[in-house]
């Protein structure tokens, strides 16, 4: 069996095998030892433990943050090309008379007064289970 690990204890500060020989090279008592355990197969190698939660966490938020941008990005090229391509002139007929306007503003003219017709829906079905509650 050929390796190049050194056999006997490793001195932590050189990476020299130590002899046990005391480095002042003079009588006296042993140092104490300063040899660095070796991993024990139960701990596993460097590197296969499980990423800390912190870590994990800010991976799923850069994630988020990438897929949000993304989304933004399309939803803005979506709209950019919707405003494009809806520029023609058109008759809306009101209540009042007619008016001409370019289609693109009469969508979203449309769009603005549904989404004010949910949002007041919310509120009136929302008033309705506060007071069947007894909830002011």
């Amino acid at each position: 069996m050929t390796t190049s690990e050194p056999t006997g204890p490793v001195s932590a500060s050189s990476g020299v095998p130590s002899s046990g020989v005391p480095s002042s090279g003079g009588p006296g008592p042993e140092a104490p030892s300063t040899e660095v355990p070796a991993p024990s197969p139960a701990t596993g190698a460097i590197g296969t433990a499980p990423p800390p939660p912190s870590t994990a966490r800010r991976r799923a938020r850069a994630t988020g943050r990438g897929l949000f941008l993304g989304l933004l990005i399309f939803v803005t090229v979506v709209l950019v090309l919707f405003v494009v391509f809806n520029t023609q002139t058109v008759d809306v007929s009101l209540v009042f008379g007619n008016v001409r306007l370019p289609l693109i503003i009469a969508l979203l003219l449309a769009a603005v007064l549904g989404a004010l017709l949910v949002l007041l829906a919310t509120f009136v079905v929302r008033a309705r289970t506060s007071r069947r509650d007894g909830q002011p």
